[in-house]
């Protein structure tokens, strides 16, 4: 989570019309060097409005609605782009992306992903490519909130990503799992108990999953917050005593939640400081070690708070400022549209990691809604609607061959050649989405909860 404020003059870190933050008057907040604010609350209160309503002020849950809980709609990206303050990555850096981590030597070229504009907007990205150049560390952390047993494709994007980024970068990394948060919110006490272990099982089982995502075991921690949240707590008082519980208020509209609501932004935020790991990164709190965040882009306003206050708990040498880097992913739409982002409560938008192959080929074939047309004659005259065709955008994800995406592509959108109908281009998925995910489950098979436990132990990584 991350909280962003200001005082009238001073120097920040992005513009209010970010996304879900609005500034609180006369509270200083991290807003840290950048550009001036000069956006009233009110002001940042219709650029947020303006995002949850449509042209006419009507059938709100027909457009975008973008926030940490909640993404449906229609997603405008470049409107993402403008509200939240990002920056889209343009050709000059993916230029310069592509030559560091070709200098490097462990990978050749960049990931499809990011050719794709998948990975499309960041914070400070160059920046750490700076650090890269200039013989400097930096670690990446991501996580996961063990909401469900099974985890579906959309859940492994990020992890995928953080795997080649390791990689290329030849980094270590932190994977928080937020079972506690996962209790705040849907925890439940009945007869004398609660379900707090429940989360905690989850935890372990959602390990699991990413482990067999390829991360080197010599460089990564996966922690339950649970279980390590001892040695973050210093930086968590320290982020509280930052952020005010109005800016937090303003920011993620809490209200009529529990004390846990919103005191969890800071416990998300805490593993984007080096020194939250005195062991695993063998940092203190003079480290200048730079964190990377590969997230969905709905994630941002928990680091934007984070980026707020970081120069309070970062030394003032900190070549970022203390400030995590962000490299923000557009969202794995579900099964039903190409819109919003699929999720594990409804079992028929999502492929899981532990459906059959028969599963996932009824899935696609039954529920993968198409920007075909009807019929033969109208799809080979007009050809189909690739934005909203999901099979399409789901190959964009998982197809690696560029031709070959390119020529489906060309074929469906114009109603001819070898993939000019749906259902052709639904059978590519199905192949490729099969292989994935069978090859998923035999390397969750060699996961025991001995090898869990080795890759949760507190231990100085190797970088």
């Amino acid at each position: 989570c991350e909280v962003e404020g200001g005082v009238e003059g001073e120097v920040v870190d992005g513009v209010m019309e970010e996304g879900w933050e609005t500034e609180v008057k006369g509270e200083v907040g991290e807003f840290g060097k950048g550009l001036i604010v000069d956006k009233s609350v009110e002001e940042v209160e219709r650029n947020v409005e303006a995002m949850n309503v449509g042209e006419e002020g009507e059938k709100k849950d027909e457009n975008m609605v973008v926030n940490p809980w909640d993404v449906s709609g229609k997603i405008d990206y470049d409107k993402l782009v403008e509200h939240f303050g990002s920056i889209r990555i343009d050709g000059p850096l993916l230029k310069r992306l592509e030559d560091t981590i070709k200098k490097i030597g462990k990978v050749n070229e960049l990931h499809p992903w990011i050719r794709r504009g998948i990975f499309f907007s960041h914070r400070d990205l160059t920046r750490i490519l700076d650090m890269v150049d200039a013989g400097k560390p930096f670690y990446l952390y991501t996580g996961r909130g063990p909401s469900s047993a099974a985890m579906h494709l959309g859940h492994l994007v990020p992890f995928m990503m953080t795997a080649w980024l390791q990689k290329a970068f030849d980094v270590p990394l932190v994977v928080q799992m937020t079972d506690d948060e996962k209790y705040i919110w849907k925890g439940e006490y009945k007869d004398g108990d609660d379900n707090l272990d429940y989360f905690r099982g989850l935890t372990r089982e959602n390990a699991k999953d990413i482990i067999s995502c390829g991360f080197d075991k010599s460089k990564t921690f996966i922690f339950s917050d649970c279980d390590y949240v001892g040695s973050m707590y210093p930086n968590i008082v320290r982020i509280w005593k930052a952020v005010t519980y109005a800016t937090a208020q303003a920011m993620f509209g809490f209200n009529k939640h529990n004390i846990g609501q919103p005191a969890f932004p800071a416990i998300q935020a805490a593993p984007a400081f080096p020194s939250s790991f005195p062991v695993v990164l063998g940092a203190g709190r003079g480290s200048e070690m730079a964190c990377l965040i590969p997230c969905a882009i709905d994630q941002d306003p928990y680091f934007r708070m984070t980026r707020d206050v970081a120069h309070k708990l970062t030394p003032k040498s900190h070549p970022l400022g203390g400030k995590p880097a962000l490299f923000h992913s557009k969202f794995f739409p579900p099964l039903q549209g190409a819109s919003g982002k699929m999720s594990s409560s409804d079992t028929n938008s999502a492929i899981f990691l532990t459906d059959s192959p028969e599963e996932i080929k009824s899935k696609i074939m039954k529920h993968a809604f198409s920007g075909g047309h009807e019929t033969a004659k109208e799809q080979k005259e007009k050809g189909a609607d690739l934005d909203v065709d999901v099979s399409y955008q789901w190959l964009r994800f998982f197809l690696d061959d560029d031709e070959k995406l390119e020529k489906i592509g060309k074929d469906y959108s114009s109603g001819s050649g070898d993939y000019w109908a749906t259902g052709m281009v639904k059978k590519e998925l199905i192949s490729i989405l099969q292989d994935i995910v069978a090859k998923h489950q035999d390397k969750r098979k060699d996961v025991t909860e001995e090898v869990v436990d080795e890759w949760m132990a507190v231990r100085k990584l190797d970088f």
